[in-house]
């Protein structure tokens, strides 16, 4: 863990402070993808699987989800594992249905209507990480709006379990659950490629989800192809920034710190504390609470790109915030209304000791898949509207083209193009 005196760095010292793990966005890491993708754009299935046995040392296969198959895992769960289950689809649908677009007309002026509407995209690809954790939950996070959003095609892909290589039981339990009746078992990069190129799964024109900086980097390059899908978020390595006063309870803090580090050994945690008691008195948290936890050798190698910031106030520590742009942020301040208000950048902000980002993980409603890397800037997490589209149908009448058109030829003409007036024109004429 490293620790700064925000007022004291200057402007080059303040970006190498809010700098991410080097390997996010590693020369050989990138060059890796580009030889993925270029094999299995000339071989398709059969680089798939070379790649996926050199890798994950096993061929892909595809699960159907036939009902043999669903009782099979959920017998292998308890009843409380599917009780919390139906409780996080059953948030995250009510969520999604509530903010799910409609259809807007709007009448500009008499005689010109023009209407919003929305479809459904026709297929997505989501990718499911499963490599040191079977993250059933990012499923529901991308699956339950797909549905809501009326997506026809929901292609699952997913890294072949431990051991013999079948899914965790919830991964199976999660996806039946919401309607899903194929799990792909292919991970890494070559399962971002084969998505792209439909080797030997359906080609998608959205492709979703989290993942390494494997999975990061083919999507990124993915959506630089010619014709190709495009990506959801750049969402990577999880990061988590924690803004605390001296009224947060230390335990919380590194607790939810270490949520996050536990994820990946290139997750980041980021500290920003109004007084050196508090940072301080995380600091110790963080090395009474890692050592018990199963994931410490993971949590110990983030919390090696952890930053501890000592900031003199909340309006510092916003701007240390916005500067960084978070994929999470928790506010564990005393007055959290007017630091809301200076924040702009952000994947999702958690208010208060109560306000879990464990909960936005699993069960608020919100998907967790949300933008990395300080893509908050421009970037929002996916939601219902991520697995749509919209037009605009415009009408006029005879009353509408009328008043428009002896200005639309005008503007027309003002730009040299005279067959755009003439169209307007020859309606009124």
């Amino acid at each position: 863990m490293k620790r700064f005196e925000w007022s004291n760095l200057n402007a080059a010292e303040r970006q190498a402070a809010l700098a991410r793990p080097a390997r996010r966005r590693d020369n050989e890491v990138a060059d890796v993808v580009r030889r993925i993708f270029d094999d299995v754009e000339r071989e398709g299935e059969a680089a798939v699987k070379r790649w996926s046995e050199t890798i994950d040392k096993r061929a892909p296969q595809t699960l159907a989800l036939n009902a043999s198959v669903v009782d099979a895992a959920r017998a292998k769960l308890t009843r409380e594992d599917l009780e919390a289950l139906a409780i996080a689809i059953d948030n995250v649908t009510r969520y999604h249905e509530a903010i799910k677009p409609k259809t807007q007309e709007i009448e500009v002026r008499a005689g010109v209507r023009c209407r919003r509407v929305w479809r459904a995209i026709a297929s997505c690809g989501l990718y499911i990480p499963g490599g040191t954790a079977p993250l059933f939950s990012t499923l529901i996070m991308l699956a339950a709006p797909a549905r809501v959003a009326g997506v026809r095609e929901r292609i699952v892909v997913t890294p072949p379990g431990k051991g013999d290589g079948a899914p965790h039981p919830m991964i199976i339990a999660a996806a039946a659950a919401c309607g899903i009746e194929t799990l792909s078992l292919v991970g890494g990069a070559q399962a971002i490629a084969a998505l792209t190129f439909g080797a030997g799964v359906p080609k998608a024109e959205k492709i979703f989800g989290p993942g390494n900086a494997f999975v990061t980097e083919a999507k990124r390059y993915a959506a630089s192809l010619p014709g190709g899908p495009v990506i959801d978020v750049p969402a990577g390595p999880s990061e988590l920034m924690v803004i605390a006063d001296d009224g947060a309870d230390p335990r919380i803090v590194a607790a939810d710190l270490l949520s996050q580090a536990e994820h990946d050994t290139d997750a980041q945690v980021v500290l920003v504390a109004t007084s050196d008691a508090i940072v301080s008195a995380v600091a110790r948290e963080l090395e009474l609470q890692t050592p018990s936890l199963p994931r410490a050798e993971i949590a110990q190698a983030s919390l090696a790109q952890a930053r501890l910031i000592r900031v003199r106030d909340a309006s510092e520590a916003a701007d240390v915030s916005n500067a960084y742009a978070p994929e999470h942020l928790s506010l564990q301040v005393a007055n959290t209304e007017p630091l809301i208000a200076q924040l702009n950048n952000a994947g999702a902000i958690f208010v208060g000791a109560w306000s879990a980002e464990t909960f936005g993980d699993y069960i608020c409603g919100p998907s967790h898949v949300l933008p990395t890397d300080g893509a908050a800037r421009a970037w929002s997490g996916v939601n219902v509207a991520s697995f749509m589209k919209s037009f605009v149908v415009q009408e006029m009448n005879e009353q509408g083209a009328r008043a428009l058109a002896p200005a639309a030829a005008r503007l027309a003409r003002l730009e040299g193009l005279e067959a755009h007036a003439r169209a307007a024109d020859v309606r009124v004429q």
